[in-house]
């Protein structure tokens, strides 16, 4: 039997601040019963984003990221549109310009990829 991944962990100056960003990207409940441990639970089960305190701030491209996919009804651009207007920012980490997703960085500089296509979409393409 495989092992299942319980929470994905990510380094945080500010656990909750972090949770909270991610929950209003992602949806999902906070649990913040120890500041310095922030859990985001999401909805659909796991794995849960567990957002740790460290003393020190990113320093290089992140090893492991997060893509996410636009819901059904919604598209990259209007997602991208409200990432960006909830702090999200872009990022240039030499990914070219010919691909399909976009780059972004959280508010602490985290990478994360904003894909083209719906579930709907993918699914479609995989059928």
């Amino acid at each position: 039997m495989p092992l299942v991944i319980s929470q994905l962990a990510v380094d945080a100056l500010d656990p909750l601040a972090q949770a909270r960003w991610w929950q209003h990207v992602l949806g999902g409940t906070i649990d913040a019963e120890d500041h310095d441990e922030v859990g985001l639970r999401l909805d659909g089960g796991v794995p849960e984003l567990l957002f740790l305190r460290v003393p020190e701030a990113k320093s290089v491209k992140n090893r492991l990221h997060l893509d996410v996919r636009p819901p059904d009804g919604s598209d990259q651009a209007t997602e991208l549109e409200r990432l960006i207007a909830h702090g999200a920012r872009r990022v240039d980490v030499g990914q070219g310009p010919d691909v399909t997703w976009v780059v972004l960085a959280d508010p602490e500089s985290n990478e994360f990829c904003l894909l083209r296509s719906t579930p709907s979409q993918l699914a479609a393409t995989q059928g």
